[in-house]
């Protein structure tokens, strides 16, 4: 009797440890409220050079320096200044862009003394992502103060008078015309909003110089004006900034 009681013991000792040890190993996992899960690695973001190639508009300020040569006998100087460029990337290929350009114009020996301006429409050709050409066209003019030119003396001083060239240039020129220009730039981009470049052009200008003489014609009261064309061309170096 008492071996079967020692016995019935053990039996229930044994099965006691067996649960034991299976509660103690094998646990059920509960998931908790502040477990985010797996993380998970973000797409990669796209390539600011690509974005630039997007369609939208565009804006870019920067800093121009060259030269103005006047043709047949049309006065010189140096060009400094500023200008502005605004349009639309039409595609990866193409864009639409106005030119703005402000600039002083000096030159010694009776050169020019004043401010260059002109503003054309440039289609422009995206040849790589950094590398472009645009050809321009639209008008341009000049003004002028005092200058140490002598002015030279028409046939008939009592009446205007239209000079058939620029051999004598007149003492000051205030005009407009046509402008033209051709355009390489190459770009470095600095972030999806904004880029830098530099830009090599040449420009072409026909303007309309008109000085007046401060007297008026005795018949028709009207202003005595002496007027000439003067043709220049252009070489300058730019630097600038865009954002889109």
């Amino acid at each position: 009797m008492r071996s079967l009681i020692v016995l019935a013991l053990l039996t229930s000792a044994a099965q006691a440890q067996v649960t034991e040890r299976g509660t103690t190993t094998s646990p059920i996992a509960k998931k908790s409220d502040d477990d985010d899960g797996t993380p998970k690695l973000s797409l990669p973001t796209e390539a600011d050079r690509i974005a630039w190639q997007r369609s939208g508009f565009r804006l870019a300020l920067g800093l121009v320096y060259g030269r103005f040569e006047g043709m047949h006998g049309a006065p010189s100087g140096r060009l400094l200044g500023a200008q502005l460029h605004a349009g639309l990337r039409l595609d990866a290929d193409w864009s639409l862009v106005t030119s703005f350009q402000y600039a002083s114009v000096s030159g010694p020996n009776n050169g020019l003394s004043g401010l260059r301006f002109a503003g054309t429409l440039d289609p422009t050709w995206h040849v790589t992502p950094s590398f472009s050409l645009a050809i321009g066209v639209g008008f341009g003019g000049i003004v002028e103060g005092r200058t140490n030119r002598v002015d030279p003396i028409p046939p008939d001083t009592d009446t205007s008078y239209t000079f058939p060239n620029a051999h004598m240039p007149l003492a000051s020129c205030s005009g407009v015309g046509v402008a033209g220009l051709t355009r390489a730039d190459y770009a470095w981009v600095l972030g999806p909003r904004s880029q830098t470049s530099v830009s090599l052009e040449l420009d072409g200008q026909y303007t309309g110089c008109v000085e007046r003489s401060g007297s008026v014609e005795a018949d028709t009261a009207q202003p005595i004006e002496r007027r000439q064309f003067w043709q220049h061309y252009g070489v300058t170096l730019a630097w600038s900034i865009a954002w889109r």
